[in-house]
């Protein structure tokens, strides 16, 4: 089965994600898959893509595949895994890529939502960042993704508590764009990668890496960088993160210990 289905539809790209049995995690074959689908659209010079689950989904994602994630000592979110190699290829592509969503969308899922340059969803669509649910250090790229999009206090509320955020308060949190009915998300959506679509995909392409470059203008010193990397390795190496991932695969809550 292919994990991704890929289509052009009305000269728009649609990416949609087909792993229901696995509710769409973000496994390492997955997330491949999503990075070579958009390195064949960039070849087809498509100039909009849609990210959407099945119609009328119940979970959007369930964020990265667990049971994929490396033990203690290794990096689980590394420069070069494929989750962040997929959420690069995004922010690269020369058009705006729009997250279609219906239904729960989990940890690293919430960060691909957050990733895509528009984001559409219905009343059904909820938001939550779950990396202290597993003891999980969360890399610096991806809570700047947070903080660019929502500002730090309400990136902080969502990675301290890990809670769900409702459709509603994402849209005045500006994860959502737009937040339409379910009847209508579908006919939304399209007409408005069509609006984008029928504009100059040159100037679209510029302001696009315009704005990406402007919002990762954040200077940092290497002791900085350095010390963010150390901060990591400790969570990484530690017994909660160990714990956290037990408990995951044995279906129980954690007993964190704090070291």
């Amino acid at each position: 089965m292919d994990l991704i289905l890929k289509e052009i539809k009305d000269g728009i790209g649609v990416l949609t994600l087909n792993n229901p049995a696995r509710r769409n995690a973000l496994s390492l074959e997955l997330c491949d898959a999503i990075a070579a689908a958009l390195n064949d659209f960039e070849t087809k010079k498509i100039p909009v893509i849609i990210i959407r689950a099945g119609k009328d989904a119940k979970v959007w994602s369930a964020g990265h595949d667990i049971t994929q994630l490396p033990k203690v000592h290794h990096d689980p979110l590394a420069y070069d895994s494929p989750m962040e190699v997929a959420f690069r290829k995004i922010q690269s592509y020369p058009g705006p890529v729009i997250a279609m969503i219906q239904g729960s969308v989990w940890g690293g899922a919430t960060d691909l939502a957050v990733t895509c340059d528009l984001a559409v969803g219905d009343e059904t669509a909820t938001f939550a960042i779950t990396p202290v649910k597993m003891g999980l250090p969360y890399n610096a790229s991806g809570i700047m993704h947070f903080i660019n999009r929502v500002g730090s206090n309400i990136a902080k509320e969502m990675f301290f508590t890990a809670e769900p955020v409702k459709a509603e308060r994402a849209y005045h949190f500006g994860i959502l764009n737009h937040l339409i009915s379910s009847k209508e998300i579908e006919t939304f959506t399209f007409a408005l990668a069509r609006t984008i679509a029928g504009n100059s995909p040159l100037a679209v392409s510029v302001i696009k890496e315009q704005f990406r470059i402007l919002a990762e203008a954040h200077p940092i010193s290497p002791e900085a960088f350095e010390r963010i990397q150390a901060l990591r390795r400790k969570v990484y190496n530690s017994g909660d993160y160990e714990e956290g991932i037990k408990a995951f695969m044995e279906k129980r809550k954690p007993q964190f210990k704090g070291e």
